[in-house]
C-alpha cells in the first residue's frame, strides 16, 4: 500500500506526461518482481477501475469524528473547506503511532490490503465497518489513509490516462502499446477481480498470451466537429450515418458463445438477452460495433435513451420489461470476420465487408448511410435528427482506420451533433465544488416560473417572499393555478469560465437565504441559458420533468428575472422531444 499510495502523490505531484510515465515504469519495475498481484490491482485501479463503495459514506465520517474527537458540525466546516472527503479524514485524523511490531514486520502490498481489509468490508454491520476502519487507519500515514479512504470510498481517481498507461507497460514489457491497448480491455470490469495470472498474460510476449474468447477491441471514439464541415474538403471523402442515442456496445461472437461490452468496458451480456439470440445467427469470428438500442416492432425511428435506463439499473429482467422495451443491436463497423482482425483496412472496405454479412444474415441491423451530394444537404438531413430520435450525424473518412481511443492517427471520425435545447433558468440553490473548486460555489440548482409572472412587480414579490423564507404556495402539476413560483428543475455545474463562476460566488454568498447543509439557498438574482440534449416526464421531480445533460451555456445579465421560461416551455419540448 505504501509504494501504491507513493505512486499516486507522484502522479499528482507530476503535470509533464514524461515524468508520469517514468514514475510508471518504475513501479511496475519494482513491484511487478516483488509481488505480480500488486501490479495486477495497480493497473486495475490505474486504468480506470472502481471498485464499488464498500462503506456508506455516513460510515466513514462517524468513524473519522470519533477516531479524532471531534463533532459532526467541525468535520462539515473541514470538508467545505478542503472539498474532498478523503483529504478531510486524513487531515483531521491524529498521526499514526506505529508500534515496535508493525515496523518490524514488512508492509502489506496493495493485493493484500485489497483482499484482507477493503473487499471484506461491504455488508458488515456499522459497528464492525467503524471498528476496522480506524485499526486500519491506525497502520498508515496520511498518504496512506488518504488513498485507503478513495479506494474504500469508491471515489478513487488519478491524475493519469490509460495512453499514459499502456506507453509505461510498453516500456516495462518491451510489447507494442497497440497490442497492450487490446490485452487492457475489460480490465475495469468489476466481476473479474485483478490476480497475478492476468498479469502474466497481460505482459506475455506477442503470440504466448491466452486471450480469453470474448476479449473486445478497444473503442475508436470521434472527435466533436466544431468547424464547419466543408472545412473537412471533398464530401466524396466521407461516409455519413446517423449518430444514435444509445449505449455504444461491441458483439463479440467467438467459439459457439455471444459477449456484449459497453464502451465503459463493462460486460453486460445478460442485460440483452435478445441481442445475444441474434447474435447465434452470425458466422463464428465476427466482432460488431454499434449501438443497443429500444426500437419496437414496426416503430420507424428507436425510442429515447430513457426507455434503456431499466436494462442497465436491474438486475432481473422481467418478461413485461423484455416485452415493453425490446432492444436491438444497430451495427455500423465490422472489426473482426473470420476469426480475422480487419481493423487496419480502411472504412470503406470494412463497410462492405458488414454490408456483406447483412445480405448473409438478412436479420442483422445496420446503421443505413446518410446520401448526400454535398455538405449542404448533410446539413439539412442534421436538422430532422431530432425528430428521428437521433443526436446528429457521423462523419467517418472512407480510409480510416479502426483505431484505438480518440486518436487522428489511423484515420477521423466526426460526431456532428445537433444544437441543444435550450431555456433561460433562474438560480435558486448552490453547493461548492470539489478538488481545485472546493472553495468556489459552482454546482448549481436551476429553476423556472410556474407560470409567466404578470410583470415584474409581481415576480419581485415571489422573490421578496423567498427572502422572508416563507413556504411557497401549494401549486399542482396536473394544472397550472393562479399560484406563481420558481420550481427547480435542473442541476448543472460545468459551461463557465474560472472568472465567471468566482463572479457567480461573489453573488451566491452575498444574496444567501438559507443554508441546509453544504447547500444554499440564495435569493434569485440571476438567469442562466441552460442547454440539455432531451426532455421528459418525470414524476420525480417537483417541477414534473426532467432533463438530460443540462450544463450552462451562458449568463443572462440582460435577461430580466421575470422574463425567464416557464413551466410551460419546458412541457412543450417535453411533448416534441421527449428524452
Amino acid at each position: 500500500m505504501h509504494d501504491f499510495a507513493a505512486l499516486y502523490a507522484a502522479l499528482d505531484a507530476h503535470t509533464g506526461t514524461t515524468d508520469k510515465v517514468d514514475a510508471l515504469v518504475a513501479y511496475f519495475a519494482r513491484t511487478a518482481e516483488r509481488d505480480a498481484d500488486d501490479a495486477a490491482w495497480a493497473v486495475y485501479f490505474l486504468a480506470g477501475g472502481k471498485p464499488h463503495q464498500r462503506v456508506p459514506t455516513a460510515v466513514l465520517r462517524e468513524a473519522a469524528c470519533a477516531e479524532a474527537g471531534i463533532d459532526d458540525w467541525l468535520f462539515e466546516e473541514c470538508y467545505q473547506a478542503v472539498g474532498d472527503l478523503a483529504e478531510t479524514i486524513a487531515q483531521v485524523l491524529p498521526p499514526a503511532e506505529p508500534s515496535p511490531a508493525d515496523t518490524a514486520r514488512p508492509s502489506r502490498g496493495l493485493a493484500a490490503w485489497m483482499h484482507e481489509r477493503v473487499l471484506p468490508l461491504r455488508g458488515l454491520p456499522p459497528v464492525e465497518q467503524r471498528a476496522r476502519l480506524v485499526a486500519a487507519w491506525r497502520e498508515l500515514d496520511a498518504a496512506g489513509r488518504f488513498l485507503l479512504t478513495k479506494l474504500i470510498g469508491g471515489g478513487f481517481r488519478v491524475g493519469v490516462s490509460r495512453l499514459l498507461v499502456q506507453r509505461a507497460l510498453a516500456r516495462h514489457s518491451g510489447l507494442d502499446a497497440q497490442l497492450l491497448a487490446q490485452r487492457l480491455v475489460g480490465w475495469t470490469d468489476a466481476r473479474t477481480l485483478p490476480d497475478a495470472a492476468r498479469w502474466h498474460a497481460l505482459v506475455a510476449l506477442a503470440g504466448q498470451g491466452t486471450a480469453p474468447p470474448g476479449q473486445p477491441y478497444p473503442f475508436f471514439l470521434a472527435h466533436a466537429l466544431q468547424a464547419a464541415p466543408e472545412t473537412l474538403g471533398d464530401p466524396a471523402d466521407w461516409l455519413v450515418e446517423w449518430k444514435y442515442d444509445g449505449i455504444r456496445a461491441q458483439v463479440v461472437r467467438r467459439g459457439g458463445g455471444c459477449w456484449i461490452w459497453s464502451r465503459g468496458e463493462e460486460l453486460v451480456t445478460e442485460r440483452f438477452p435478445e441481442v445475444v439470440a441474434a447474435a447465434a445467427a452470425w458466422p463464428d469470428g465476427t466482432v460488431l460495433d454499434g449501438e443497443l438500442l429500444v426500437w419496437p416492432a414496426g416503430a420507424e425511428h428507436p425510442a429515447s435513451f430513457q426507455a434503456l435506463q431499466p436494462r442497465l439499473n436491474r438486475k432481473t429482467l422481467p418478461k413485461k420489461l423484455l416485452a415493453e422495451a425490446p432492444v436491438v443491436f444497430v451495427s455500423y463497423d465490422l472489426i473482426e470476420s473470420d476469426g480475422v482482425d480487419r481493423r487496419a483496412e480502411p472504412q470503406a472496405e470494412r463497410r462492405s465487408r458488414l454490408e456483406a454479412l447483412q445480405r448473409q444474415v438478412p436479420a442483422l441491423r445496420v446503421s443505413p448511410l446518410v446520401p448526400a451530394a454535398a455538405w449542404g444537404d448533410w446539413a439539412s438531413a442534421r436538422e430532422s435528427a431530432r425528430e428521428r430520435g437521433v443526436e446528429g450525424l457521423m462523419l467517418k473518412q472512407r480510409q480510416a482506420r479502426y483505431g484505438s481511443g480518440r486518436t487522428k492517427a489511423d484515420g477521423t471520425w466526426w460526431k456532428w451533433k445537433i444544437e441543444p435545447l435550450r431555456v433561460d433558468a433562474v438560480l435558486v440553490y448552490a453547493q461548492a465544488g470539489h478538488g481545485r473548486r472546493a472553495s468556489v460555489y459552482t454546482d448549481y440548482t436551476f429553476a423556472v416560473w410556474s407560470r409567466a409572472p404578470a410583470d415584474a412587480a409581481e415576480a419581485a414579490a415571489v422573490v421578496d417572499a423567498i427572502a422572508r423564507r416563507e413556504p411557497a404556495p401549494s401549486f399542482s402539476l396536473d394544472e397550472a393555478g393562479p399560484a406563481l413560483q420558481l420550481l427547480p428543475f435542473a442541476k448543472a455545474y460545468s459551461g463557465l469560465s474560472d472568472a465567471e463562476f468566482k463572479a457567480v460566488d461573489r453573488v451566491i454568498r452575498a444574496t444567501t437565504v438559507d443554508k441546509f447543509g453544504p447547500v444554499r439557498s440564495v435569493r434569485p438574482s440571476l438567469v442562466f441559458e441552460i442547454g440539455f440534449e432531451g426532455i421528459g416526464a418525470s414524476p420525480r421531480h417537483k417541477s414534473g420533468v426532467a432533463v438530460r445533460f443540462p450544463r450552462m451555456l451562458r449568463l443572462r445579465p440582460d435577461k430580466p428575472l421575470h422574463e425567464a421560461d416557464t413551466l410551460a416551455t419546458l412541457r412543450a419540448l417535453a411533448c416534441l422531444h421527449s428524452i
